[in-house]
């Protein structure tokens, strides 16, 4: 929790204290509710316990993360109201992204890998949206509204539509 708190306190330039991070910032308190939510979901397979649960984090912060995806550390979303991340999504360490992120499906196929894999250190902008089992790698920047369909390689600048 405390590697949370100073990676939301590094990341965002408008906080002037970690006691604010801690209890105001609803991208923090996504993840955290995020990481309860697939304990039960995953570690101990109640589903509809994590899916419930999840909904209430949904309900209080406005970003909402399916219980199966799996979040890496010191995740932050900044003004994360209307974030969406679904079931099958990887989401690496370091990772920022802003308000209105999509991390969505192409398929309604059950039981395959439906969502985005984005590598460590991404940051993602406001309203980009990442659809389909692709990979955004390592180190890359996806710039606000854009719309990524392809794999991306690491370390790449992606603007517009891929």
């Amino acid at each position: 929790m405390r590697e949370d708190v100073s990676a939301a306190f590094d990341r965002d330039p408008s906080a002037t204290s970690k006691l604010e991070i801690l209890l105001t910032s609803p991208g923090l308190h996504a993840v955290w509710w995020h990481r309860i939510s697939a304990f039960f979901y995953v570690k101990l397979n109640w589903h509809l316990v994590g899916r419930l649960s999840s909904q209430w984090g949904r309900f209080w912060t406005g970003i909402e993360i399916h219980p199966g995806a799996k979040i890496g550390r010191r995740v932050f979303i900044d003004h994360g109201m209307g974030v969406v991340i679904g079931a099958t999504a990887i989401v690496g360490d370091d990772v920022l992204m802003y308000h209105g992120v999509t991390l969505g499906g192409k398929t309604l196929e059950r039981g395959v890998k439906r969502h985005p894999t984005i590598g460590n250190n991404v940051s993602l902008g406001a309203h980009a949206i990442i659809l389909g089992d692709i990979v955004v790698g390592e180190g890359s920047q996806v710039g606000a509204g854009a719309i990524v369909t392809k794999n991306v390689k690491p370390g790449t600048v992606v603007v517009g539509k891929l």
